[in-house]
């Protein structure tokens, strides 16, 4: 199944993402890692993506269509993958459907309130990129990751200022693919408010899977 996860930063598509990766057993390709990827390697490429970021802006379509592309060939993408963070605008979504046909996409549906309370708490690992927060997801032990053992920090796009930019440029940019997706008849509205444990079992009602 090809899916695709809308909805404001802090919405929880990734931490659903997980989750559905283990229920339907295709890969999450979330277009944040594969841009920290390219940050953490100091190339050309990662340095670009690293100002745009910490500006709270979006990376050009030009490159993000490029990335994805050549992620999507990849074997374990070619049965089916859940795109996070992609598209963002509609070209992006026009030029995806140039090369895969999706099956449906999933809106992520919260106030803006909760995206900055969900956001300004996270913590996320300098060594995997494993994201924590100061309320609903402690680590056993302060600023320390679970999984390795890592610094947990908080990222430049999710301070304050930079929030309220990411959520506007999200106003501005990608909420018009509401509607583009709704047109077509493959959109699902998922209310990302409750815990994660109520939202996983709308997600399979609503692909009875």
């Amino acid at each position: 199944m090809k899916l695709i996860f809308l909805g404001p930063p802090g919405a929880g598509k990734g931490t659903l993402a997980a989750k559905a990766v283990e229920i339907l057993t295709v890969p999450h390709i979330s277009t944040g890692n594969i841009f920290r990827a390219a940050i953490a390697a100091k190339s050309p490429l990662g340095l670009k993506v690293k100002e745009i970021l910490d500006s709270g802006k979006l990376v050009d379509d030009e490159t993000t269509i490029g990335l994805v592309r050549e992620r999507l060939a990849q074997d374990d993408a070619r049965a089916g993958y859940i795109l996070d963070g992609f598209p963002r605008t509609i070209p992006q979504a026009e030029a995806l459907s140039g090369f895969s046909a999706v099956d449906k996409v999933l809106n992520f549906d919260i106030p803006d309130s909760g995206v900055v309370e969900r956001l300004s708490g996270r913590r996320t690992c300098k060594k995997c990129g494993v994201n924590f927060h100061i309320l609903f997801n402690k680590p056993e032990r302060e600023g320390i990751c679970d999984a390795c053992g890592g610094e947990l920090y908080t990222r430049d796009d999710d301070k304050a200022e930079a929030i309220r930019k990411r959520l506007q440029v999200y106003r501005d940019q990608t909420a018009p693919l509401i509607d583009f997706y709704r047109e077509k008849g493959l959109l699902i509205d998922v209310d990302a408010r409750p815990g994660i444990d109520e939202v996983v079992e709308n997600f399979r009602k609503s692909l009875g899977v």
